[in-house]
């Protein structure tokens, strides 16, 4: 069975319930580890995490999640970005399934942007980018509502996230983990 991981931050909680849909959307098909970036892993500005590292060394498909703040992740994520440079010169991350969700404060808040970087990241390491096959504002479940098609962006609406947003981060979580079984990919070691 293969291994999603789930690398993301989240301070208010709200990336964190995308977290764990994502998760739920993969169960049965892939074995889940969920990775919080947190502020201990952040030393002196630099991410220092290396369980978390060898998590994503292990896996075969990578679900990265942060806020969007001032038009891009959040820098704990992007921390932890600059922290997988060493992977990158060794291309320990090629052929690994990857995708993307992102919330932010207003409907139109420069999530895309945040989902560029996650698709940039991936294709410097050498992975394979799944986006959402679902479009938007054509879904008889409402799922991918704001119609982004690079990976899950959503914001809260009365302070909650909307189902049909949660749903889709399941969707996201099913098409990964199906994704890395069928692809029959080795993570690189």
């Amino acid at each position: 069975m293969p291994l999603l991981a789930i690398i993301y931050f989240s301070i208010s909680g709200t990336t964190e319930t995308l977290a764990h849909a994502v998760a739920r959307g993969a169960a049965g098909m892939a074995e889940i580890a969920l990775c919080r970036i947190t502020g201990d892993d952040i030393v002196s500005g630099r991410f220092r995490n290396d369980g978390l590292l060898e998590t994503i060394d292990r896996a075969s498909a990578v679900a990265f999640g942060s806020p969007t703040y001032m038009g891009g992740p959040a820098a704990q994520f992007k921390a932890f970005a600059d922290a997988s440079s060493e992977r990158w010169s060794e291309q320990r991350w090629a052929n690994k399934i990857a995708g993307g969700f992102t919330t932010g404060a207003c409907a139109a808040g420069d999530q895309l942007h945040t989902l560029t970087y996650f698709s940039i990241l991936a294709a410097q390491h050498g992975m394979l980018w799944c986006g959402l096959d679902i479009p938007g504002g054509e879904d008889p479940a409402g799922r991918n509502r704001l119609g982004s098609q690079l990976g899950l962006a959503t914001h809260p609406v009365g302070g909650a996230l909307p189902q049909s947003d949660v749903s889709t981060a399941e969707y996201l979580g099913g098409r990964l983990a199906g994704l890395a079984a069928r692809s029959n990919l080795t993570p690189s070691s």
